[in-house]
Order: structure tokens, then sequence, then C-alpha cells
């Protein structure tokens, strides 16, 4: 067992009884409060939010927000926080500096939440990769709308504030995250639970999206991110999700990995997880950047 989850699994037995209380949240189809234990709140709770003065940050597609326009609110695409260039692109910036930079200008205040939305029934899971991206970067008090921008305007529309210049500070956290190193020395690990959250032809091996090569990672299983939103566009709660996550073997004192291509759908599935209790990981480097590590050292399974 490696120092990494060594050491998981010792914070998990001296907080194992919060996480228990944390899951009765979303499992128990309660919704999660917005204190900053759940990631994901209820469209009332976050129109609460906006009308107290939270930002509101907007995941679509310039399509998508053309058709259904939320007046206020601060468009934002995951790519503006991650390096550039393949096969680092899904990974985030390195420098603080610039980070801080980035989220002042869009608003964000040390003293007020973030509110993220997106199309949950077209998108590609962005509200969570977003609201990954902000609790790894230290604003825990942010949160994406369950159901998305459907079920935030369901009851008509919002208040939003204008954006003014934010002075929120960058404190990374590695609590959400891991390294291609870590997850490589972690494989096999008993307490450990793989999720490729890919279709499931790029599980099988296909490479749409500029993979080097095609395969999961060892042990990987395979659990599209759709799988885990009902018809509604919601997420799934109670039983369902219960049901869902007993049949890959996650519980509470499981670790889980979450990674797609490049950490997107991973962060929507580690933002679903984290709300549920699960000490959750999204690998933000994905297939992109394990593909194009050497085969000997990062292997690829096929099925």
């Amino acid at each position: 067992m490696t120092s990494g989850l060594r050491g998981r699994v010792t914070r998990r037995a001296v907080l194992g009884l919060c996480a228990a209380m944390l899951a009765a949240g979303l499992l128990a189809g309660q919704g999660a409060a917005a204190d900053g234990s759940g990631w994901i709140i209820g469209a009332d709770q976050a129109r609460a939010l906006l009308a107290d003065g939270a930002v509101l940050f907007d995941t679509r597609s310039d399509d998508q927000r053309s058709a259904l326009p939320v007046e206020g609110a601060v468009p934002v695409a995951w790519p503006a926080f991650t390096e550039p260039d393949l096969p680092d692109k899904g990974k985030l910036l390195s420098d603080d500096t610039v980070l801080t930079g980035k989220l002042q200008a869009l608003g964000v205040l040390a003293g007020k939440p973030v509110v993220v939305i997106a199309d949950s029934q077209n998108g590609w899971g962005e509200d969570g990769r977003i609201v990954w991206t902000l609790r790894s970067l230290g604003k825990a008090d942010s949160f994406m709308v369950d159901g998305g921008v459907a079920a935030l305007l369901a009851d008509g529309p919002v208040t939003v504030a204008a954006a003014t210049p934010g002075d929120f500070i960058v404190a990374r956290t590695d609590a959400y995250g891991i390294t291609k190193e870590q997850l490589k020395a972690d494989l096999g690990q008993p307490n450990l639970v793989i999720l490729d959250t890919r279709e499931p032809r790029e599980y099988a091996g296909e490479t749409p999206y500029g993979e080097a090569r095609g395969g999961h990672v060892p042990g990987a299983q395979p659990l599209y991110y759709r799988d885990l939103v009902g018809e509604n566009g919601k997420v799934l709660e109670g039983d369902a999700l219960r049901a869902r996550l007993d049949a890959l073997g996650v519980g509470p004192d499981t670790t889980v990995v979450s990674y797609c291509t490049g950490g997107i759908r991973s962060g929507f599935v580690t933002a679903v997880l984290q709300t549920a209790g699960i000490d959750a990981r999204n690998y933000a480097g994905s297939m992109w950047e394990w593909a194009a590590a050497p085969e000997a050292d990062y292997p690829l399974e096929m099925d």
C-alpha cells in the first residue's frame, strides 16, 4: 500500500462516522446542505444563494446560452483553467497566481458562494468539472445545481447580481485529485475503486478524442457518467444511487478515482460521489495524459 492511500485510509478510520453522516444526504434522497459539505444543491437552495449575492457560473456552450439565457450569469469554460496543449490539457494550470487572476476577473469573492449551472441533458458534466476545479483551488463554497439550468429556471427567472472584480485568492488542495504517478502506485489496492466514466466504446478501446492509445486503466470499471443522471436531468438519489454504487463496490470505506478523457466527465462523477460522502478523486490528466505516457509504465487493458 502506498503512503498516499494509506494516509487516506487512516484518515477515513478517524472520520468514518462523519463520512456516514454526509452520505445520509444524497443517498437518502434528502439533498445536500449548502454548507460546504455537499457539492450539489437543489434549485431552491441555489436561488436563495443567488438572491444573497452569490456568483453564477454558466458552463454551457454559446448556442445553449443563447437559446436559454440567464441574465447576469458569467460564461465559464473549463479550458480557461487548464494547460493549453495535449497531453496535459486536462490538468489544472500550475501557476496559482495566474489562476487567482482568472478567478478574480470572473468575480469570485472570498465571502460569497459560486453557483454553477450546465445543460444537464445535453452537456458533458461541465458543471461538475468547474465545481471540482473551484474546490481544488480552495473555493469550498462552490456548488452545482441539480438538474442544471432547467431546474434553476423552472420557477421563473432568477435574480443574479452583476459580477464585480473578485478578491478570492487560490489556496490549492490535493484532497480531490490524484496524479498519474499516485494512481499507478495505488493500482490493485483493496480499498481503491477506479471508474472509467467514458462511453462504452471508449472503454473498449476507441480513441475519438485524440488519445495516444486505446483501452482503459487496469482494473477500472465502466460507469458512463450519464448513468448517474435520471430522465429529469437530476442526479440519482436514494435507493437508485445506492444500488448503482453498491454494484461497483463503492462504499464509505473505499477511495474512488474517476477518469475520462480530460477529467470533465469524471469531474462530474467526483462531485456526485463527494456529495454522497465518498472519498472521491478526479484524475484530471485522464486518458490524454495516461495514454501518452510510456506503455510499459502506464499500461492499458482492452476488453
